[in-house]
C-alpha cells in the first residue's frame, strides 16, 4: 500500500506564489510517474504537471512558465513538489498528488485547497 499526503495549500493573493508537496510512503518506494491534478468547482479533474522517474515534465498549457514540478526522495518517502508562481483566480482548485508504481496502479492523495483571491 501506498499513502499519498499532500500539503502546502492556502489562500494566496493573485500574482502570489504557493509550494505545494506531497509525501508518498508505504510498501512501495519506486515511481515511474507522478503527477500533480486539480478540480475545480463544477470541473473535471485536470492534468497540470506531471514527472517520470528520469526527470522528463509535462504541463498543461495554462501553467506553464509558472509553475514546477520536482520530485526527490529521503529514505523511505518520495516527495513531489510543485512550485506555483504568478497565481490566477483560475488556479483556484483542489490539488491532487498522483503516483504511478507501474501502468495499471495508481494511487492518489486527498487533495489540499488551493484558493486565488484578493
Amino acid at each position: 500500500q501506498v499513502q499519498l499526503v499532500e500539503s502546502g495549500g492556502g489562500l494566496v493573493q493573485p500574482g502570489g506564489s504557493l509550494r505545494l508537496s506531497c509525501a508518498a510512503s508505504g510498501s512501495i518506494f519506486s515511481f515511474y510517474y507522478m503527477g500533480w491534478y486539480r478540480q475545480a468547482p463544477g470541473e473535471r479533474r485536470e492534468l497540470v504537471a506531471s514527472i517520470t522517474n528520469e526527470r522528463s515534465t509535462n504541463y498543461a498549457d495554462s501553467v506553464k512558465g509558472r509553475f514546477a514540478i520536482s520530485r526527490d526522495n529521503a529514505r523511505n518517502t518520495m516527495y513531489l513538489y510543485l512550485q506555483m508562481n504568478s497565481l490566477k483566480p483560475e488556479d483556484t482548485a483542489v490539488y491532487y498528488c498522483s503516483a504511478r508504481p507501474h501502468p495499471g496502479m495508481e494511487y492518489w492523495g486527498k487533495g489540499t485547497l488551493v484558493t486565488v483571491s484578493s
